[in-house]
């Protein structure tokens, strides 16, 4: 067999044979994991004939002479069409502001963009498609909210108020904004708010779900929407008060009990809800209008997982679904949806409430002085077996999974087993899966962070449930995924925070700054053999934070504790315990110094800062920044020492579970937290007086 055309075949469909890794080394993906990953994108490689059928069947779907439904560019730039038209071609562009332009194709077969930016409708003889233009770069953090700007990061979940029933939810969102605005915050960073599967309580990892379209209903405030009253008697009804009240005392999330007291509460809501005669109705009914087949097909999704169970009454993978129920548009489906017409509709009225109580807590942050709000978080990709997967199949890969290489963050790799976006089947449909994402992730908030924003780039894909390090990097159309996020974040007046950490490719960066595409630099990796950069030398295109939700806070890194946590779990052995410390006392010491000399003290420190000192010292030399963004977690905020999560880790460490220690309208009033954020807040000032001198 010749490797000479799998490799062939294997770039033809997007695959990167050669690679540099986190080390700066020239790496080659083997023949027998091209033809592992071609073989899950159905693609057989196993001998030339296949190989030969499998490069036809890919020309025939993706060939660069097939006009596709929506092509991208630049306001006023010019558009090469000559692999579809001729030079001088009459054409008829209707802009989606109302106006007409007719003119011809220059000599070139070159279309000059207008400079309206939005979906426009280009005609060319019999051909038509999309022509998004878009604007050259995303409103910016300093056009929205001025120099300086600084806000703080919190999960959702862990937010407490009286009568919360044990779960973070959107009206504690609302308190927290208020409280945040109270001290100065321009933004506030969420946890991601992704629907995860309503059959399956067990897994509440936010960056797992089963779709970034739409909602995780578990964080809904009914009572905010329909009133005190119904959740009351709904509450009486179910008999869930007692258990409502020692869900909330506890200081980890029950996520399978919270669950299972949220669902019948939003059940006897939707009972009563659904008797008519409220004034509500016609926002519902409007609502689900407007969210159209998709919603439709996410709660018809959601019905189907619980009915089609396992032998053993386990939700199982729609793939496991009898053959008439895996195509969303079979006639089995709209018959099963019309039988069970009012769990669809539940399901609805569930994302209704959620919606809405997203709306009111952005609404709530921009009223109590924050510029930019609520800056939602968009996951990487969504699990093969979910609601986005089976709605949008050939628009998501659902046989493969996303992950990482070895790199520097961890020498195993990883496997995150969540699915990503088809790089053709993207181009064939018009790019109509992101755009809907975008939406739906911008529909209530003043901004988003895109976690591992290099997967609008490329993505490290694995077949499902195998080694990353049988993985090899997928491409995608990153410059028409660029413009659309571009063109959608103008159309929300939104910012645009990506997660550039990890195995960099060359250049990224800077073609994200120019997009105005804020990257990201973070505290504890600032550093070269434990000594830390100064804030001054910080870049001015990337936010600045002290920790990610996957690694120790300031506090927690400073005693160690994710040292005892390693070891605790079985990722580190006892025997290694002190050279990791001694290694940590190093970095300590070196943080320790640029904290000192930030200061305005001498280059060596006197003395090491204690874990308070330490993480307010930390809030200032951030501040102190040319960073345009701040954002502070809500743990180093308030000087906790344990972190949210620890990746790769499910049962031995509490992921996604612990909670707040104070509600959330005062939050942040303590003198420890009062006092940081405003060290935070005047080093912030000091910065902005900087960029104006």
């Amino acid at each position: 067999m010749s490797d000479r055309r799998l490799f062939e075949l294997a770039e033809a469909a997007g695959l990167s044979i050669d690679w540099i890794d986190a080390d700066n080394k020239e790496q080659r993906v083997s023949p027998e994991v091209l033809r592992g990953v071609l073989a899950e994108l159905g693609l057989p490689a196993d001998s030339d004939d296949a190989i030969a059928d499998s490069l036809h069947r890919l020309d025939a779907t993706i060939g660069g002479g097939t006009l596709p439904p929506l092509l991208t560019v630049d306001r006023n730039d010019r558009l090469d069409l000559s692999r579809f038209f001729a030079p001088g071609a009459p054409f008829s562009l209707q802009l989606e502001q109302g106006e007409r332009l007719d003119g011809h194709l220059d000599n070139a077969a070159h279309l000059r963009a207008p400079d309206a930016i939005g979906y426009h409708q280009l005609s060319i003889g019999d051909s038509s498609l999309c022509l998004a233009v878009a604007p050259h770069a995303c409103p910016t953090v300093t056009e929205r909210a001025g120099p300086g700007a600084w806000g703080l990061t919190v999960q959702l979940y862990g937010l407490r108020r009286p009568g919360d029933g044990g779960l973070g939810d959107t009206e504690a969102l609302e308190q927290l904004a208020r409280n945040a605005a109270a001290h100065g915050a321009h933004a506030l960073g969420i946890s991601p708010v992704h629907a995860m599967f309503n059959a399956y309580p067990d897994q509440y990892s936010p960056y797992s779900p089963s779709s970034r379209l739409f909602y995780n209903a578990l964080h809904c405030s009914p009572g905010s929407i329909l009133g005190e009253r119904p959740l009351r008697q709904a509450i009486e009804r179910c008999g869930i008060g007692a258990e409502l009240e020692r869900l909330e005392h506890l200081d980890l999330v029950d996520w399978p009990a919270v669950s299972a007291s949220r669902q019948c509460l939003l059940r006897t809501l939707y009972e009563d809800f659904r008797t008519g005669g409220n004034a509500q109705q016609a926002d519902f009914d409007s609502f689900r209008a407007v969210g159209g087949e998709m919603l439709e097909n996410h709660c018809r999704f959601e019905v189907l997982h619980d009915h089609f169970r396992s032998p053993g009454g386990l939700p199982q993978h729609w793939r496991g679904w009898p053959e008439d129920y895996r195509d969303p548009t079979s006639e089995a489906v709209r018959r099963f949806a019309e039988e069970h017409a009012d769990d669809v509709s539940f399901y609805a009225f569930s994302q209704w409430l959620m919606a809405r109580g997203l709306e009111r807590a952005q609404q709530a942050a921009r009223s109590a002085g924050m510029p930019i709000g609520l800056i939602a978080d968009l996951a990487v990709g969504a699990d093969g077996g979910g609601s986005q997967a089976w709605s949008r199949q050939s628009e998501l890969l659902a046989s493969l999974s996303v992950g990482a290489p070895p790199d520097i963050m961890n020498r195993d790799g990883q496997n995150w087993g969540i699915s990503a976006f088809s790089p053709w089947g993207l181009k064939q449909h018009g790019f109509r899966a992101f755009i809907e994402m975008l939406r739906a992730n911008l529909a209530h908030a003043g901004g988003m962070r895109i976690d591992h924003v290099l997967g609008l780039k490329r993505l490290w894909v694995m077949p499902a449930g195998a080694d990353p390090k049988q993985g090899v990097y997928l491409n995608f159309p990153f410059d028409d995924m660029l413009r659309l996020l571009c063109l959608e974040a103008a159309r929300h007046d939104a910012v645009i925070l990506g997660e550039d950490l990890g195995t960099i490719p060359p250049g990224l960066r800077e073609t994200l700054a120019r997009r105005g595409i804020l990257g990201m630099r973070v505290l504890l990796f600032e550093h070269h053999n434990g000594e830390f950069s100064a804030p001054q030398h910080w870049s001015a295109q990337a936010l600045a934070t002290t920790t990610t939700h996957d690694i120790p806070t300031i506090a927690g890194w400073w005693q160690g504790k994710d040292i005892d946590w390693r070891i605790r779990v079985g990722q580190n052995r006892e025997d290694d315990r002190q050279r990791q410390w001694d290694e940590r006392q190093h970095e300590r010491w070196g943080l320790n110094r640029a904290l000192h000399a930030d200061a305005g003290g001498h280059a060596e420190a006197p003395s090491l800062l204690d874990p308070a000192g330490a993480v307010d010292a930390s809030a200032r030399f951030l501040g102190h920044s040319p960073a345009p963004l701040v954002l502070l977690p809500v743990e180093d905020a308030l000087g906790l020492d344990e972190q949210p999560n620890m990746p790769g880790i499910i049962h031995t460490h509490p992921n996604w579970q612990r909670r707040y220690p104070g509600e959330a309208a005062t939050l942040l009033d303590g003198p420890v937290s009062s006092r940081r954020l405003a060290g935070l807040a005047e080093a912030r000032q000091r910065a902005r007086r900087s960029s104006h001198p």
